[in-house]
């Protein structure tokens, strides 16, 4: 087994690489829900038709990054555009788990 030893680095350095990855493009997505239907369900649908999903009206939305979970969040309104209120923010070894798991 070998010991890992942690390099040292600058916080100039740091804030260097920083700026070098803030300019990559995310997409931020909120889900609201989800449910499983079948073909047929699906095809039946028309204008009009309700598919209930698996939460609760009242529970927090899930606020990911690229299809990680990042934090949860609830429906807000900016200038009558839908906008979403973080209230809690994943840990980010849980967030590191789930990047870990993609790829």
């Amino acid at each position: 087994m070998t010991a890992m030893t942690e390099i040292p680095v600058a916080p100039e350095q740091g804030a260097r690489n920083y700026k070098m990855l803030a300019d990559i493009p995310l997409r931020l997505s909120v889900e609201v829900g989800s449910t499983s239907l079948r073909l047929s369900e699906l095809l039946d649908l028309a204008e009009g038709s309700v598919v209930e999903l698996d939460r609760q009206a009242n529970e927090l939305l899930d606020i990911l990054v690229n299809g990680t979970l990042v934090a949860k969040g609830e429906v807000v309104t900016v200038n009558g555009r839908f906008g979403i209120r973080v209230v809690d923010v994943v840990a980010a070894d849980a967030r590191l788990a789930g990047l870990e798991r993609r790829i």
